[in-house]
């Protein structure tokens, strides 16, 4: 006998049980009930039986899920922390420490947050994650993160050492900026003011550098004190690439406020490194001057020319022109100095009214510079102040010429031509922005290396050490997962087929139908990567019981969704591989 399920059209369909039997050596068959007012349920134990199996009044009465965790994202994470290198990395620790390590590390993937929150969020009992009882860390305590924190601080150096090792071998360029982060308390001897990048004047803070591939992959991370100018910093990431890492020649590319002239001359050149950086603005003034006009004519083709200059001996300029630039900067003087203008004739008018006017020259002055310092146009007026009045005018000449300049700006670099081209030299300064997009994720999108708790100096440099590490398991992720992210995949084809490098990058035609579509090649939904992180979280790692031995637990990962099995095929992964 058996249970035949019988479709009726757009009728609910027909469930018969049935008996098959042979007859003259032809297989037949006949109803033997009608099961369609049965409860499905009860269909199905029935079927069970029907194939020789138990039925039991419910599924709780064989198997009991107790605890359901969060589990794809871990798996992802903790699987690509793996395939990046992080064995060996911690190789070196205390046996106890390195699943500790490991999990502090995808933690603050998954779910940035201070060391006390993170040893919560791995605690069997307290778990928002199966992070814990994968590394077997459920019942470590908080003293062992710290623990783990302070041999992270010792290592630093030999991870960074391997990091090199791996891709500056055959590099002849590398990318440096730096940021700032605030601190809570005042104990830390690395806490200073100093130019606030995030706007927390109020707060102490660090100054950190960060050392990247051409590509964007972090490499070594360095913490400075909070007061620190971005030039004086320039000279232990010299040193550190020479001594630590065993790099002798190398070209270094950082914006014009960190690779200045005195830096170039006293720490770059005299540890035959090489540069890629620009020039300021009265040094691009210094050059339109010494080469006459930089008319738009001749930009026509390429966009840059190259020329040299008495100015910087052994070097090559590469003079770019934006014409969006251009029209961008013309559209914002003339607002500025509009904005300039409206305030001005308040207090101009404030001299002339007849109840209580504004006197005194001083008294004028003192209004008139408040104005002046907000929008920075006193370099384009001319101001006449009396005791009684304030008028003004436009120095035309003075805006005629910084028009002149709008658009252009000038790359400097001492790498020979004929291992950088002029075109190759703009893309390689503009490459920067990789860095740019280290920070952004470390500091505010992803791993959020702000605001910092701790009160060492060493424990904070091994809490940037550490959101270092994240990022760069994040930015291998990142590569591998691009066909299901908004990322363009194909960038640098697009990049390579721009008339110019000067011009601004593109998207892909490949990536403009994904962004319309918001779908992938395979029909599925795009995600961001936080938001993919999400989408894996929802894969459970449950903890169950069985009625059979009610004292021992199994561990039953859930199935994964077409998305979630697709991002565990591109990481190359299983949802299993961490267990």
């Amino acid at each position: 006998m058996y249970i035949e399920t019988i479709p009726n059209r757009t009728s609910p369909p027909a469930i018969l049980l049935r008996e098959g039997y042979r007859e003259g050596g032809k297989v037949c068959k006949r109803t033997l009930a009608n099961l369609s007012s049965w409860d499905p349920q009860l269909v199905e134990h029935f079927r069970i039986l029907l194939k020789g199996g138990v039925a039991v009044e419910s599924a709780t009465a064989v198997l009991s899920i107790e605890r359901a965790l969060p589990h794809g994202h871990v798996a992802a994470a903790l699987g690509a922390a793996r395939g990046s290198g992080c064995a060996l990395w911690f190789g070196s620790a205390p046996k106890e420490l390195q699943p500790v390590l490991q999990a502090m590390l995808v933690a603050r993937l998954i779910d940035p947050a201070s060391k006390l929150a993170t040893h919560r969020a791995l605690h069997d009992d307290t778990a928002t994650s199966s992070l814990g009882r994968v590394l077997g860390v459920g019942q470590c305590s908080a003293d062992d993160l710290y623990r783990a924190l302070d041999w992270l601080h010792g290592a630093q150096a030999g991870i960074e050492r391997r990091l090199a090792r791996q891709h500056l071998v055959g590099s002849t360029l590398v990318l440096y900026d730096l940021s700032s982060t605030w601190l809570t308390g005042r104990c830390c001897e690395s806490a200073a003011r100093g130019h606030s990048r995030d706007g927390k004047r109020d707060d102490p803070q660090i100054v950190f550098g960060l050392v990247c591939t051409t590509q964007g992959c972090p490499i070594s991370v360095e913490v400075f004190k909070g007061n620190t100018a971005d030039p004086a910093t320039m000279a232990s990431q010299v040193s550190k690439l020479k001594e630590r890492f065993g790099i002798e020649r190398i070209a270094w590319a950082g914006d014009r406020g960190m690779l200045t002239s005195a830096r170039i001359e006293q720490v770059l050149k005299p540890q035959g490194m090489d540069w890629v950086s620009s020039l300021r603005a009265p040094q691009i003034a210094q050059l339109a001057a010494e080469h006459g006009p930089f008319q738009p004519s001749l930009f026509d083709e390429r966009n840059l020319l190259e020329l040299t200059s008495e100015h910087f001996p052994g070097e090559r300029l590469v003079v770019c022109r934006n014409p969006l630039l251009a029209q961008e900067r013309a559209r914002k003087r003339l607002e500025l100095l509009a904005a300039t203008e409206a305030d001005l004739a308040r207090i101009a008018a404030a001299t002339q009214r007849a109840r209580r006017p504004l006197r005194g020259e001083l008294a004028i002055a003192l209004r008139v510079g408040r104005v002046i310092d907000r929008f920075h146009m006193a370099k384009h007026l001319l101001l006449r102040l009396t005791d009684t009045s304030l008028s003004w005018t436009r120095e035309d000449e003075a805006i005629a010429a910084e028009a002149a300049l709008d658009g252009l700006y000038v790359i400097r670099t001492s790498v020979p031509a004929d291992k950088l081209d002029a075109c190759a030299t703009v893309a390689a300064y503009k490459s920067l922005a990789h860095v740019e997009r280290a920070f952004r994720s470390m500091k505010t999108v992803d791993l959020n290396v702000r605001p910092v708790f701790h009160y060492s100096a060493p424990r904070v440099r091994a809490h940037v050490f550490l959101c270092m590490l994240a990022y760069y398991v994040e930015w291998h992720m990142r590569q591998r997962l691009k066909p299901m992210l908004f990322d363009d995949e194909h960038l640098a084809e697009a990049s390579a087929h721009r008339a110019s490098p000067v011009v601004k990058a593109l998207r892909s035609e490949h990536a403009k139908a994904k962004d319309a579509s918001k779908t992938a090649d395979d029909g599925l939904p795009l995600h961001s990567f936080r938001s993919l992180l999400k989408d894996l979280a929802t894969l459970t790692y449950n903890i169950a019981r069985t009625a059979a031995n009610p004292n021992a637990t199994i561990a039953i990962t859930a199935r994964p969704t077409p998305i979630q099995a697709k991002a565990f095929e591109l990481l190359g992964l299983s949802p299993n591989c961490s267990q």
